[in-house]
């Protein structure tokens, strides 16, 4: 174990020993509760909350509110927590993870924590892998919920409005890790409070916390705008990549001689997914293109569309790394196998890959909002997580998460058997020896579960047992096996049951020996005509699970005969927690089982990382190849499995250290994405901006001196371009005769432009009055900040894709990563401003009164835009021109970008005042026009400087 995971683990014995101390205490409450009501249970549940709320800590109230909640399971759900799962909400409530192996109970564990952090009423969130679980949990555990007083809110993928509000305004709220941060992303990209739905992260508990926080990590969550490539553009990469030739340079010093030249297209690296393009393959490139120099910065990306062209072509494999379904290309995890609908690979992969098996080409578009898993869950104040396997992991979450793992003892001890590897030479000869495994273990009445890695391997090894006249289950991403995923789950645990399933799909679904009785009971019912939650089905259902009951204990009693739950795995994953999760399927509670893998020199992780120790051994002349019927011989020994270990430790470090760089390139964006939504949260909630943006305005006049009184000597110093350029932003008082340059200085002049930009926004707020103003304010603010954010994500990403080239220079790519993202974030910012200076200043409104006719009754009525105001007939527009004809596109000011949410549109029968119209204004003749005024030509100018002179 290393010295860091050591460090974290020696302060154990001493936390557990507080820990049962306070299961004592805990304890001490039972007989008291077992006396009351369920009346007076919600009573003592109740004095609690308002003990939160008037002061007390949580750590005050842990001990009662543990017995209640144990107490209430008792009553509602018939099962009374263990005092290892008492450890387990503490270490919960504590923000650690508590491991705890499968079948011990975390759904019922959780809700010790739930219970206990909803008392101050600020909202827990219960996060777990897909919809299927989280309203399982919701409704499994709602009863306990009830009793005590507690709301259930549970997050659907496919609901939004009213819905998702009331499930945030729960006390509890169950809900996907995708669901979750993906609406942290929309009320972001929200116009107004009522669109926000999250009401803050206080307390965040996550359900298979290493498939979340560690497998997910590298996924980045991105709300898309608009499409901005054509589709025939990857069409023609697809027919180029099957042209070009794959190969791999020499080892030693032949292929780094300045004499070597490839005689292949492209090297493709398989550990790292990465494609290096040759000389040669370039030349081929440009002349199946018709280019000279592909290179050339007006071809655009093309460079960037063969590398994703040639890696769909050689590194992602079909039934492998996605399924083609209903015409789409889907992605499969490769942790659990299954299908992850709304994902899709970023730089042109996922189009490339469409294109390459001919399906619809959805096309790749501009991010508008983003963040990773590892930076959402970060925010909340406390976070702790539940996993039957995080151990192996512990460094990581230290280190990422400041989360401690703390391993929970199980109930019962446990007794399966975990054999060493079984290690062929040969996939063939593996294949052979896993069907004639199976089917021998199946014959004698064992279940067995075979654990693969991909839909690929899960479908030969089907198709292998369908020659024997094995009776198998295939549970996979594939849509008609993955819809029946609990229902095979509940199943693998009868007589002689054979169960296909990718690594780790059916997760959180327990397999109970000799099946599972609620299961089987509703299935009878169904069979019988019954409808579930009708009365007959309800009335039945204690006679017929009666006589399940006793024919699944009977095939429990002959399961456990046969050595209980047989795990046999295919093949190795990269990391070493999957195949412990494959693993822990078998020996829950207490009950027999085993586990054993087969694997071949051929299999990919063994030849990428151990390939040579591993063929060296299986070499050996001196061990026999084949038994008597010519069938290969494995080796199995403690060494092989170390060493197989050691390959996994490798890949494992590797990934860890690219989660790193991940998260220490978006902790740069993370930053700048703070600063960004506090601005939009300050405008959102009513903040005055005035103060603000009279500090920030004079900022932008102080950058704009600079840039124009370059030099020592005033004779360098445009100080007529600098004044030109000012009276484009806002109404200028001064003129260039009114400066002596005999003694003008800088940071003279900058202070007098400054008071004078303070001076016209003063005059400009009394001319539409301060509630309009501070409406006006915020409107201009919100759109231009969401305009420029989603440029500003696009030149981010844009930097993110070349940074590492300045590694060749000697230069570190992250620190070049800091130091131009920090500039191009102030550059940001002043440009905000400098645009909300131009349209505060030349805008013209317009407040209509209640007749229509602009009139009003006592002046000004305030202001109330729509947020959807720009597309539902209400303008903004320049003085001298319409938006659309100035730099930013002010018409879609207030607008959420596309997809991100709907906007609500006025209704004049509900809102208090009408809008504002904000319209061009439009001169004749007759028009009065000030000196200083916008002239009404549309030149920007004023009126004195341009038709008024």
């Amino acid at each position: 174990m290393p010295l860091f995971e050591r460090a974290l683990r020696a302060g154990e014995g001493k936390k557990f020993k507080a820990f049962e101390k306070r299961v004592a205490r805990i304890n001490d409450f039972e007989p008291e509760l077992e006396l009351l009501e369920d009346e007076e249970l919600r009573e003592r549940a109740d004095a609690l909350r308002e003990r939160a709320r008037g002061g007390d800590t949580i750590d005050d109230l842990l001990d009662e509110s543990f017995a209640l909640t144990r107490e209430a399971a008792r009553r509602a759900l018939e099962m009374r927590h263990f005092d290892v799962q008492l450890i387990g909400g503490m270490v919960l409530n504590d923000g650690s993870i508590a491991e705890m192996k499968t079948g011990e109970g975390k759904t019922l564990t959780a809700t010790l924590a739930v219970v206990l952090n909803s008392l101050h009423g600020k909202g827990v969130h219960l996060v777990t892998v897909n919809d299927y679980l989280a309203r399982r949990d919701a409704n499994w555990m709602k009863p306990i919920y009830d009793m005590l007083g507690v709301s259930v809110g549970v997050l659907q993928s496919h609901e939004h409005g009213q819905e998702k509000h009331d499930a945030y305004a729960a006390d509890v709220t169950y809900g996907t890790n995708s669901e979750f941060g993906f609406d942290f992303l929309r009320d972001n990209l929200a116009t107004s409070l009522e669109e926000q739905y999250q009401r803050g992260h206080s307390f965040g508990i996550v359900d298979e916390v290493d498939n979340i926080l560690i497998d997910e990590a590298r996924t980045p969550l991105i709300i898309s705008g608009q499409p901005e490539q054509a589709a025939d553009l990857y069409y023609k990469f697809a027919k180029l990549a099957p042209r070009l030739e794959p190969g791999k340079k020499p080892e030693g010093l032949e292929a780094k001689s300045k004499e070597y030249e490839a005689d292949f297209d492209y090297e493709p690296d398989e550990k790292h997914k990465t494609i290096a393009i040759t000389e040669q393959g370039v030349e081929k490139a440009e002349k199946f293109l018709g280019v000279e120099n592909m290179y050339l910065a007006e071809h655009g990306n093309l460079v960037n569309h063969l590398i994703q062209a040639l890696k769909a072509e050689s590194l992602y494999k079909r039934d492998v790394d996605y399924a083609v379904i209903d015409g789409e290309a889907k992605i499969i995890d490769e942790f659990t196998g299954r299908i992850l609908e709304g994902r899709r690979w970023s730089e042109g992969l996922h189009q490339a890959v469409e294109a390459k098996e001919g399906v619809a080409i959805q096309e790749e578009n501009q991010t508008v909002a983003t963040i990773t898993y590892q930076n959402y869950f970060r925010k909340y104040k406390k976070l702790s997580g539940m996993t039957g396997t995080a151990l192996t992991e512990a460094t990581e979450f230290m280190k990422i998460y400041e989360l401690q793992v703390v391993e929970v003892p199980t109930n019962q001890p446990m007794v399966r058997d975990d054999r060493n590897d079984l290690i062929y030479k040969t996939k063939d000869g593996k294949w052979d020896a896993v069907v004639g495994e199976i089917a021998e273990r199946s014959e004698k009445g064992q279940p067995v579960l075979v654990g693969t890695i991909s839909v690929e391997v899960s479908e030969l090894v089907g198709s292998r047992l369908g020659e024997l006249g094995v009776k198998h289950t295939v549970l996979n991403a594939k849509p008609e096996n993955a819809e029946r995923e609990g229902e095979t789950i509940a199943e693998a645990g009868q007589p002689g049951a054979v169960t296909i399933a990718t690594n780790m799909a059916g997760r959180g679904v327990d397999i109970k020996l000799g099946g599972n009785a609620e299961h089987l009971t509703h299935r009878e019912l169904v069979k019988l005509g019954l409808e579930e939650g009708s009365d007959e089905y309800d009335s039945m259902w204690e006679e017929i699970y009666a006589k399940v009951e006793e024919r699944v204990e009977a095939q429990r009693q002959e399961v456990v005969g046969q050595g209980g739950l047989f795990i046999l795995g295919t093949e190795r994953h990269e990391s070493r927690r999957i195949d412990n999760q494959l693993r822990g399927r078998s020996g829950r509670q207490g009950d027999a089982g085993e586990s054993l893998f087969f694997l071949s020199a051929e299999d990919d992780l063994v030849r990428l990382f151990a390939g040579d120790r591993i063929y060296k051994i299986l070499d050996n002349k001196f061990l026999a190849q084949t038994d008597d019927e010519g069938s290969e011989l494995p080796i199995e020994h403690k060494m092989l499995s170390k060493q197989i270990e050691g390959a996994q430790k490798k890949v494992e470090e590797q990934n860890f250290l690219i989660r790193k760089r991940v998260l220490e390139y978006d902790d740069v964006m993370n930053q700048q994405r703070d600063v960004v939504y506090d601005y939009r949260d300050s405008i959102l909630h009513g903040e005055d901006m005035s103060g603000r943006a009279r500090e920030q305005i004079a900022v932008v006049i102080e950058r704009m001196t600079e840039q124009y009184l370059v030099g020592d000597f005033v004779d360098e110093w445009d100080v007529d371009g600098l004044l030109t350029q000012l009276e484009q932003l806002y109404p200028v008082a001064l003129a260039p005769e009114d400066l002596d340059k005999n003694t003008l200085e800088k940071h003279t002049l900058i202070e007098e432009l400054q008071e004078d930009v303070v001076k016209a926004y003063d005059e400009r707020e009394e001319e539409l009055g301060p509630q309009l103003m501070r409406e006006l304010e915020r409107y201009v603010l919100l759109g231009i900040i969401d305009e420029r954010w989603r440029e500003h994500l696009h030149d981010m990403d844009y930097l993110r894709e070349g940074i590492h080239l300045r590694g060749f220079a000697q230069i570190d790519p992250l620190v070049a990563y800091k130091n131009e993202a920090f500039d191009m974030f102030g550059a940001l910012i002043n440009a905000i401003w400098e645009e909300f200076a131009r349209i505060i200043f030349n805008v013209e409104v317009e407040v209509e009164g209640e007749n229509g006719d602009g009139a009003g009754n006592g002046g000004p009525q305030p202001w109330q835009p729509s947020p959807s105001s720009s597309s539902t007939g209400g303008s903004l527009s320049y003085a001298g021109g319409t938006a659309a004809d100035q730099p930013s596109a002010l018409a879609a000011a207030a607008a959420v970008p596309a997809g991100a949410a709907e906007a609500a549109a006025y209704d004049p029968d509900t809102a208090a005042d009408p809008p504002a119209q904000v319209e061009q204004r439009h001169v004749d003749e007759h028009d009065r026009i000030g000196r200083n005024d916008p002239c009404w030509c549309g030149s920007g100018k004023k009126f004195k400087k341009c038709h008024g002179v």
